[in-house]
């Protein structure tokens, strides 16, 4: 696992400082700082947790694409509490969808960020141990936690050919 070095997590913590007084002006509201932790693991760049009221961010990731994350992963997190304190659970069209339209134009209009739901960053280093499996359609990579749902008796379908994936 890397370590973050405490210079990053200073320049997160300043870029979040600087993304809340932002949407704080845009807004014309008072906008609470987030708690912000580095204990996000996997793949998963950052995380909003709604109830907590903060921002997890990988710290593998953060110390290999620093920039990409003070651009666009802190401000996209961030976008993800403020729906959730501006229109709650529930909008009068049901229910509020994680990156759907209330998100993008908070995006846009605070940041002006189209948004994406996934980044593009290289998850090499985060990837995990992977098994191979096959079907008609050819190898398939599945990670250790499918892999272990199969020793368990689970079956996974392949989307396109319809076959049981089998171990390789």
């Amino acid at each position: 696992m890397t370590k973050l070095s405490e210079t990053i997590r200073q320049q997160a913590q300043q870029c979040l400082e600087q993304s809340v007084a932002k949407a704080s002006v845009v807004l014309q509201r008072d906008i609470a700082l987030p708690d912000l932790s580095f204990k996000q693991r996997g793949r998963i760049a950052g995380t909003a947790r709604l109830q907590d009221y903060e921002i997890r961010l990988n710290p593998v990731l953060l110390a290999e694409n620093p920039d990409e994350f003070m651009r666009e992963v802190i401000p996209h997190e961030l976008c993800h509490l403020l729906v959730w304190q501006l229109y709650g659970r529930d909008n009068k069209k049901g229910r509020i969808k994680p990156h759907g339209q209330e998100w993008k134009a908070l995006m846009w209009e605070i940041f002006d960020l189209k948004g994406s739901a996934c980044h593009q960053m290289d998850i090499q280093s985060v990837q995990g141990r992977h098994f191979s499996y096959r079907c008609n359609c050819g190898p398939v990579s599945l990670s250790i936690r499918r892999h272990n749902k199969i020793r368990q008796g689970v079956k996974y379908i392949c989307r396109t050919c319809r076959q049981q994936l089998q171990a390789a």
